[in-house]
């Protein structure tokens, strides 16, 4: 029987007085990631029982809007890249795509 290996990934969240994020940090001991801080983060997990997927999204209260636009764009960038790898769908990969580069023009993300 192998031995099975058990990874952690810890997310901690400091809220101020009125349960608002202040600070975000996580840690991912395997990635060589020790209590590095962050401005936001997105997190889905799928429920395969009710066949929904399940969301926390965060993001400190002096997150500027100008880069939760552009961390928005990279996480939809990076979407796509992942849908393509889990599905090998290539036309709505392309979609995908087409609409991350739709959403920085819009934005005035490109230069």
């Amino acid at each position: 029987m192998a031995n099975k290996i058990t990874s952690k990934i810890e997310l901690n969240v400091e809220l101020d007085e009125n349960r608002i994020p202040e600070k975000l940090s996580w840690t991912a001991e395997d990635g060589g990631i020790t209590n590095a801080q962050a401005k936001a983060m997105l997190l889905s997990v799928w429920d395969s029982e009710a066949k929904e997927s399940l969301r926390i999204d965060l993001w400190t209260k002096d997150m500027p809007v100008d880069e939760m636009k552009v961390f928005f764009h990279q996480t939809l960038v990076a979407m796509s890249s992942t849908f393509h790898r889990a599905t090998q769908d290539e036309k709505m990969t392309a979609t995908m795509r087409d609409f991350c580069d739709y959403f920085a023009e819009k934005l005035e993300l490109k230069k």
